[in-house]
């Protein structure tokens, strides 16, 4: 996940759908990848948002750290112009979920993550360096069924 799920649990827009992903990961029916970058994102959210990692048991988040590889693959989705310089942070987290073989990046942040567009362009990246293609999506499309 990246930090704009923790932000939807307070959002009335995408609330809903956040707090039943929420639900489900503490029982047990989801482990999220969580990184550095996301705990330095949400260093600086308002409390009730920092506190959300706390309602998740233990063994339902997986710690991965950044790499060099990491990192060349996230300047690499700026550098094909699938998205600005500004959006370092979102292809950190699209390149470390997709070296640690997640099955699903899951965000709200229609405009530089859950786009068709966009994953179309990080996916295209990821083929053509021999990585595994990334599934993208918001939290409505993986509960909605």
């Amino acid at each position: 996940m990246d930090t704009s799920v923790f932000g939807g649990f307070f959002e009335p827009e995408f609330e809903f759908w956040t707090k039943i992903l929420f639900g489900e990961i503490k029982k047990g029916k989801y482990t999220i990848l969580y990184s550095r970058l996301t705990d330095a994102e949400l260093s600086t959210a308002p409390k009730e948002v920092r506190e959300l990692m706390q309602g998740i048991p233990d063994d339902q988040i997986e710690f991965i750290d950044s790499t060099i590889e990491a990192e060349n693959l996230a300047d690499q989705y700026i550098q094909e112009k699938v998205v600005g310089q500004t959006s370092r942070a979102d292809c950190l987290h699209i390149a470390m979920a997709t070296l640690n073989s997640a099955d699903i990046l899951i965000s709200w942040n229609f405009k530089h993550i859950v786009n068709v567009h966009r994953i179309r362009g990080y996916n295209s990246i990821n083929y053509r360096q021999g990585h595994k293609m990334l599934e993208i999506r918001s939290p409505r499309e993986i509960l909605e069924q």
